[in-house]
């Protein structure tokens, strides 16, 4: 945390860097959720788009952003890194839960067929 209440900035800190870090889980979820609603409005942007800009963005964080030495792209790195974790989460959810509701309707299918051939007259 950039300060403790105290009065005393974290050396190693800028301005910029302190006010993102406040403001980073709350500007990632955001960043989350838009995407979110674009995969899910526009054809355009698919699933795999999100995995192919989410997989970068996360290997630049655990590569680089953590270790930096500028404040800034350390609180930026994780913005992005966080963001993009959670629209994969979103993804492969979204992956499950089509599976399912596919499992399901067959599982009704074979169902319905199955009431249709042990039907008696």
């Amino acid at each position: 945390m950039a300060s403790d209440g105290s009065g005393v900035i974290e050396h190693g800190t800028s301005r910029g860097g302190r006010w993102l870090e406040v403001r980073r889980t709350r500007i990632a979820l955001w960043i989350a959720v838009i995407e979110g609603i674009l995969v899910a409005i526009l054809h355009d942007v698919t699933r795999w788009t999100v995995l192919l800009i989410g997989i970068p963005l996360i290997a630049i964080y655990a590569i680089w952003g953590r270790r930096s030495g500028s404040d800034t792209f350390r609180q930026l790195s994780w913005i992005g890194g966080a963001s993009q974790s959670l629209a994969l989460i979103f993804v492969l959810l979204s992956f499950f839960i089509h599976f399912f509701v596919l499992a399901l309707v067959a599982v009704a299918a074979v169902v319905a067929l199955a009431f249709f051939f042990v039907e008696r007259r």
